[in-house]
């Protein structure tokens, strides 16, 4: 079967094969259009996660809600890298990743709120949204869970015969999860095109990984005994998230197999919206937040480069901010599932 053709875009330069053990990530210098791109992409997720919290907190969200804000740089670098065809699949912090995969923004948000508008029929909630249109496979709220299905779908993948590539986001506290270490085998066995990315943000549930994990510095090297390389990238720095992704996605396009990337990255909420978070200092997330924020990073070479002013920084913050009221609006306007949707979407006829 002939391959599936790669769709043009601005991306950055063509990759390099990945070292094996690079501890570090380089860069790669965007143009204007991808510097505004990764800039409103990522303010897209800031906004819609800061209004989900004032939702959660207004009692408009119930159960479990998973905010993103911190970590946007890693799923919007690697998106830009990726193509029509190429699947994701992540774990329950999951809002951020359907809004890169360029899913309505209404329906994200009408099915934090539980209506029928939203992704799974106000059915799943927070946790548990996909979109077969966009190729987003989850939302999944046992933790490491995904991993299994992002190997599935590299399979499914190579057993077509096309290029398309798997990109399976799970957390440095999934990591330590038996059923991923049985995913690396398969994956390795079987020269499967999946990147696993490792969402490093330091903290797990609230127990940091120097704690909780072995060779806590090194989990991108979890996978060299299956022979898979891996690479340490600076998750708050998009340039170098999407440099590396592009060499990811080249070396799963070229069959060399599974790669594995260790985003560095850092989450400024709890765990949850149920956890005060205080196992850390509040000195150390405004450390973060003034030395590292991966939006305020793009603004300031928007700015510093002559490719912005303040006045269209501030046009495009005020579209985004629009885009997310109208979701939260639509979000409680919208009418909540009827109860014979408890009974749909269960089985499925063969």
């Amino acid at each position: 079967m002939a391959k599936s053709p790669a769709k043009k875009s601005s991306k950055p330069k063509p990759a390099k094969k990945p070292d094996e053990k690079s501890a570090t990530s380089d860069i790669v210098e965007f143009s204007k259009d991808q510097e505004l791109t990764a800039y409103r992409g990522m303010l897209l997720i800031r906004r819609f996660e800061e209004k989900a919290g004032q939702l959660y907190g207004m009692g408009f969200i119930g159960g479990f809600c998973h905010l993103y804000i911190g970590q946007e740089a890693v799923v919007t670098g690697m998106k830009m890298a990726l193509k029509d065809g190429d699947q994701m699949v992540t774990s329950y912090r999951d809002h951020g990743h359907m809004l890169a995969c360029d899913m309505d923004p209404k329906g994200v948000m009408a099915e934090l709120t539980g209506r029928e508008g939203g992704y799974s029929k106000g059915k799943g909630g927070s946790m548990h949204m996909f979109s077969r249109e966009k190729n987003f496979f989850g939302g999944h709220g046992i933790v490491g869970a995904q991993v299994p299905i992002g190997a599935g779908l590299a399979l499914s993948n190579k057993y077509r015969g096309t290029d398309n590539v798997s990109v399976t986001y799970f957390g440095e506290g999934a990591a330590n999860q038996g059923q991923v270490y049985e995913s690396f085998n398969m994956a390795a066995i079987w020269k499967l095109p999946v990147i696993f990315v490792i969402e490093n943000n330091g903290y797990a549930m609230g127990t940091a990984v120097k704690r909780s994990a072995a060779l806590a510095e090194e989990l991108f090297n979890r996978g060299s005994v299956y022979g898979i390389p891996g690479r340490q990238v600076d998750g708050m720095d998009v340039r170098a998230v999407a440099k590396a992704s592009q060499d990811a996605v080249a070396h799963c396009r070229a069959g060399n197999g599974p790669i594995i990337l260790e985003m560095k990255t850092y989450r400024y909420r709890g765990h949850s919206m149920s956890d005060p978070a205080k196992y850390r200092t509040k000195e150390e997330v405004q450390k973060m937040r003034e030395e590292h924020d991966p939006i305020e990073q793009v603004k300031r070479r928007l700015l510093e480069n002559g490719h912005a002013s303040e006045d269209e920084l501030k046009a495009i913050d005020s579209e985004v901010r629009a885009i997310v009221t109208d979701a939260a609006e639509y979000s409680q306007s919208n009418p909540e599932p009827d109860a014979a949707e408890l009974w749909t979407d269960i089985y499925i006829e063969a």
